[in-house]
């Protein structure tokens, strides 16, 4: 199994033939620059503007006012309020993003210093962001389940003036800790009423009144100064080997990928069909923030934002309500998703067990064969008997494009949405490029890669090995500004010519598909020197073995490759931390072994003898298919608990953490290799 992206991949849309910048799009001088790359928040960057990447510099503030003029009666956010969806227009919008942009300055928002948000999507969250860029700050996104400490090191590298906090749980984090910011300002609570009277703490409603007397030429002369080749935007890294970096973004990064990098995807401009996509993956990350605000700007997209529990449950009822026209889920969303209509298949009567079994082989089948809409007539049958009735459930029925991002996902996850004739377009990018770099679509599709590079980018191919295998380096107009304050680190991603080394190794076949084959830092080198890429022998396993959860590969220095297992289990509603039941899935691979486990501890230390039979079959089987001795799994072990995102093995977009699971697993990965 090849993997298709890394985890900061995402994806865009646009629609397909020539794109040509709207007249609206007044032209802007750049700023001096000198370079390709600064780590000066003040800095500014020369352009790739050549031929395959010519279009007209804009700023954040030219697009989305360009937005306006079009769409600007146009329903734009809807939040929902006392059980109700309540809406305001682009023109409202923007209005609003002036008057947080304006309360920001009267705080003392200095040029280019950090606005930090943290909290969960919301209208606020909008406003703050695109205010803070207005008002000539640069918007940094804090990830909600960051500790203390994590806030404190993007507040204090992003020098943050302003900290905006959803609630009194997120503001808590930064009572802790604003000692220590000596360039905070004001924090600002946008959700909950302030329970505490602080001096420079407001909420929603006083924050919005402080910027009244800033007036309209103050605030009009700072977004007139702004220059596209500028920083507008931080996201940081999610930390997963050393500290968080913070990758620079211009108004150029981020008007250009959402205007002309998107083009694979169909989306249709408001004046067209206005798309509607409902909001709720983290903004802090470069995937939901494209996708639900920038591309939401550009595009004129109706956004609703899902409730804060999204995650826990309420995902379903929110996309029911809406029912989006396009929708973005990284990994673990669809496999929730599918774990969710396993259940509720397992526990139909026989013949509706059967009918749904059909139709979604002959869905799987169909899909697989032919590309466009001339599918067999049975695949039409099966369709709008029983999977039209599936998506209706799951709130999908209306939606024309499915996008998987962040995370890497599986084989089998692809192939079961196959089944309900849901095709989901996998992309390839990171942080640094601003997302996608490489981009599937209707038009451009082919399992298990992930699409061509996207117009007006380009890629080569560094340090190419006898099977055609090399590290994926990017050019565009998408590449990043460079890491805050960090010299050697952007000195490692950039090369003298501005190429952008990927640190992923991946190969593109004759028609320009690319394929990832790896990790270049994730690559596991034996004491045998023997050069082994852990991820597919980790998704293989799980394709072997439905109880499976997650699987790790060791073997790094070491003489032989053993692996970390955990088991498919529930999760706390509340908490979202991994429980000792066993999920429905895993109970029914028990069930047709004869063991009566329902619990992970009624499995783990060698209790049952039946699973650990199965396991060691099922590992058999993908050893069996190993091209060397040295890449066969020659011992594992059952972990006591699945990894989580609280838990620590897994980043905030459900990224395994490597280093952070050696250390904290250190005792019990030593035991393999006793004896």
């Amino acid at each position: 199994m090849h993997l298709c992206f890394r985890f900061d991949l995402i994806f865009f849309f646009l629609i397909p033939g020539q794109i040509n910048v709207d007249q609206s799009f007044a032209s802007t001088s750049l700023a001096p620059a000198h370079s390709l790359w600064t780590t000066d928040a003040r800095g500014s960057v020369k352009l790739r503007i050549e031929e395959g990447c010519a279009e007209e510099p804009v700023t954040v503030h030219q697009m989305f006012k360009a937005s306006v003029e079009k769409y600007g009666n146009k329903h734009a956010l809807a939040s929902k309020k006392n059980n109700k969806w309540e809406k305001i227009t682009f023109l409202e919008y923007y209005q609003m993003c002036r008057r947080a942009a304006k309360s920001f300055l009267k705080l003392g928002l200095e040029r280019f210093h950090g606005v930090a948000i943290l909290g969960f999507n919301s209208a606020e969250w909008f406003f703050s962001a695109v205010g803070a860029v207005m008002a000539g700050g640069i918007m940094t996104g804090i990830y909600a389940t960051n500790s203390p400490e994590a806030c404190h090191y993007v507040a204090s590298d992003s020098k943050a003036n302003i900290i905006v906090v959803e609630n009194q749980k997120q503001l808590d984090k930064i009572l802790q800790i604003c000692d220590r910011l000596p360039n905070l300002k004001a924090i600002m609570q946008y959700s909950g009423q302030v329970q505490q009277k602080i001096s420079n703490l407001y909420s929603w409603e006083e924050f919005l009144e402080l910027g009244l007397d800033v007036s309209e030429k103050q605030l009009d002369d700072i977004i007139s100064s702004q220059r596209a080749n500028q920083c507008c935007v931080l996201i940081y890294t999610s930390g997963t080997t050393g500290k968080p970096k913070g990758v620079m973004l211009s108004h150029d990064n981020i008007t250009w990928t959402t205007i002309h990098a998107s083009r694979a995807g169909e989306m249709q401009p408001a004046d067209t069909k206005q798309e509607s996509i409902v909001s709720y993956l983290p903004l802090s990350h470069i995937a939901a923030q494209i996708y639900d605000l920038w591309t939401g700007i550009h595009w004129g997209e109706l956004v609703y934002f899902a409730q804060p529990d999204a995650l826990k449950g309420s995902l379903i009822t929110t996309l029911r309500e809406v029912r989006p026209t396009s929708h973005m889920g990284v990994p673990r969303v669809w496999e929730k998703i599918m774990e969710k209509i396993k259940q509720e298949i397992s526990q139909c009567g026989y013949l509706k067990k059967k009918l749904v079994t059909w139709a979604m082989s002959v869905s799987q089948e169909a899909n697989q064969k032919y590309m466009g809409d001339e599918k067999p007539f049975l695949f039409y049958v099966a369709d709008s008997l029983v999977l039209q009735k599936l998506r209706a459930e799951l709130g999908l029925n209306c939606c024309q494009k499915f996008f998987s991002g962040a995370a890497p996902i599986s084989s089998e996850t692809v192939q079961f949405f196959l089944g309900l004739n849901i095709r989901l377009y996998e992309a390839y990018g990171m942080s640094e490029s601003t997302g996608p770099h490489f981009m599937s679509g209707p038009k451009v599709y082919k399992l298990p890669s992930c699409g061509k590079v996207v117009p007006g980018c380009r890629y080569k191919m560094a340090n190419v090995d006898s099977e055609g295998t090399g590290e994926i380096c990017f050019w565009g107009r998408n590449i990043f500004m460079g890491f805050l304050n960090m010299e050697d680190k952007t000195r490692e991603a950039l090369d003298e010519d501005g190429w952008l080394h990927s640190g992923d190794l991946g190969k593109a076949d004759e028609e320009g598909f690319l394929y990832i084959t790896g990790r270049i830092k994730e690559l596991i080198i034996t004491a045998g020197g023997e050069n082994v890429p852990p991820v597919p022998i980790e998704e293989a396993v799980k394709k072997e073995l439905p109880i499976i959860s997650n699987a790790m590969l060791i073997g790094d220095k070491k003489k032989f490759l053993s692996m970390l297992l955990t088991l498919k289990c529930c999760s706390n509603t509340e908490t979202m931390e991994p429980t000792e039941e066993l999920s429905v899935e895993a109970v029914e691979f028990c069930r047709q072994l004869g063991s009566q486990a329902t619990k992970v501890s009624d499995i783990t230390g060698g209790k049952d003898k039946e699973v650990y039979r199965a396991i060691q079959e099922g590992i058999d089987r993908v050893n069996s298919a190993a091209t060397s001795n040295a890449q066969r799994i020659q011992r594992w072990t059952i972990l006591r608990k699945d990894f989580s995102v609280s838990g620590g093995e897994l980043g905030p977009t459900m990224k395994l953490r490597r280093p952070v699971v050696l250390e904290m697993y250190h005792k019990v990965i030593e035991s393999l290799y006793q004896g």
